[in-house]
């Protein structure tokens, strides 16, 4: 495996002479100005280009004078495709991977990929820049010592809320991406589920022109986007504030009601799993805390 430090790639690039190896290259959500000089240079020397969409990358790389091959990759070719980069690779040839915005495999294709090529022996290396979750989280005004990112919320209203019931009594800010279709059924989940009382933050259209931050209450947020069909076009970042010990406290009791009721009814693997679906309570403390009871009571 090569050691690719900085100033060997440096000394590489200089004479014009790329490694064998994956980049994986954050491209602008936006604003073109955050292309970083290194992502270029490498999207320049690299052999192949990995892209989402081969026509989207086109119109970025003609936009800085770029001409490179470029092949497909997505959701539905992913694992065909991997093995086709993984021959170029011990070809010899150098490779990066692109999405059509920000960081590839922030809920973007490329994970099948990097696992793949990195079993393979050879080296994955990150070529930072913009990320929509960073660059929302980093002006919402929400705590950002620690979050939970949840990519996008599943489609379907059943499956959306389950998702949310597990995410219910979470401590860290909650972080999900959005589509125009599904945002106004979102914010009134994250209402009906978490509560309309929690604060937010919607970040949209990040880096481009029409960017906005609204924050307040889930309800408020959710009545301003309704009020103005502007709000509803373009791309989303929500960003949700976390549970309050007072919640924490209260679902932990609740789970453990439950568990003490269902104790008769399943065996305390089964009960725990169920509790934890139910109440957002993590599963593992939730089993400990029932088998000490029973320890308890033998003493």
């Amino acid at each position: 495996m090569n050691d690719l430090t900085a100033e060997s790639q440096q000394v590489a690039y200089q004479h014009n002479k790329i490694p064998a190896c994956l980049y994986v290259v954050a491209t602008p959500i936006g604003n073109l100005g955050d292309f970083s000089e290194r992502a270029k240079l490498i999207l320049e020397k690299v052999d192949w280009i990995a892209a989402e969409d081969t026509r989207h990358t086109q119109k970025l790389l003609s936009a800085f004078g770029l001409r490179r091959p470029l092949m497909a990759l997505h959701q539905h070719n992913e694992d065909q495709r991997s093995q086709q980069l993984i021959a170029l690779l011990q070809e010899g040839k150098s490779l990066a991977l692109v999405s059509d915005a920000g960081t590839p495999l922030i809920s973007d294709p490329g994970f099948p990929l990097v696992r793949a090529v990195r079993a393979a022996g050879f080296d994955v290396v990150p070529i930072p820049g913009a990320c929509a979750l960073i660059a929302a989280l980093s002006a919402s005004g929400l705590p950002t010592d620690e979050f939970y990112f949840a990519g996008f919320l599943p489609a379907k209203a059943l499956a959306r809320e389950q998702r949310l019931q597990g995410l219910v009594r979470m401590s860290a800010t909650l972080a999900f991406y959005e589509s125009p279709h599904r945002l106004l059924p979102s914010l009134q989940a994250l209402a009906t589920t978490l509560g309309g009382e929690r604060q937010m933050c919607l970040a949209r259209e990040l880096t481009k022109r029409y960017e906005t931050f609204l924050s307040g209450s889930i309800e408020q947020v959710l009545a301003q986007v309704e009020a103005d069909p502007q709000q509803q076009k373009g791309e989303f970042v929500l960003l949700i504030e976390g549970a309050k010990q007072q919640d924490q406290d209260q679902a932990w009791d609740e789970a453990c009601r439950w568990m003490l009721a269902l104790q008769q009814e399943m065996a305390p693997s089964q009960a725990a799993a169920l509790v934890a679906r139910m109440t957002g309570v993590k599963k593992k403390p939730l089993y400990q805390w029932f088998l000490q009871q029973g320890d308890e009571k033998k003493a």
